[in-house]
């Protein structure tokens, strides 16, 4: 017993190859998948990696490739369907990396210290504008004053915060 012993426990029967191609129309027809031939390998692997062989493999793979693209499809229809192109974009994290992270959380300081610089009503137009999401007749009739009134405002604080941002 050498290395052409465990060559043949191995190696897939001539008559499973050449069947490969029914196997394959069989699959296809089963599952109505674009990607039946990849079930099908997966199957051969898996059934390469047993140690007993069953005793009808056409059959073995057939069904093994067929609860394969079951499982997928059921996994697709929980997760979406995946483009395996982009397996690698999968693994990729979408957070921010670590220094991105600190340089935003500076800048939002430096926004906030700006908006507390800001004058009293003029920090109220903006803030009800920009984070109760007002619109601005809303505001104006909420604070009593012109819609006009909280264009300007809307205005000053915008230049500043621009201006006081710049270099951020």
């Amino acid at each position: 017993m050498g290395d052409h012993s465990i060559e043949q426990t191995h190696m897939p029967s001539r008559g499973l190859w050449a069947g490969w191609s029914s196997l394959l129309a069989q699959v296809e027809r089963l599952t109505r998948r674009t990607d039946s031939e990849d079930m099908l390998h997966d199957a051969y692997v898996r059934m390469a990696a047993r140690v007993d062989r069953p005793d009808n493999e056409e059959a073995f793979l057939v069904r093994a490739a067929v609860n394969r693209a079951r499982d997928s499809y059921r996994r697709e229809k929980v997760r979406g369907v995946s483009a395996g192109d982009d397996a690698i974009g999968m693994l990729r994290d979408g957070a921010p990396l670590q220094d991105e992270a600190l340089m935003a959380q500076a800048r939002l300081r430096r926004v906030s210290e700006g908006i507390d610089r800001l004058p009293p009503r003029t920090r109220e137009v903006f803030l009800l504008q920009r984070i109760d999401n007002l619109k601005y007749r809303e505001i104006a009739e909420r604070l009593e004053i012109s819609q006009s009134a909280v264009e300007k405002h809307m205005a000053r604080a915008m230049t500043f915060l621009g201006e006081w941002t710049k270099d951020w």
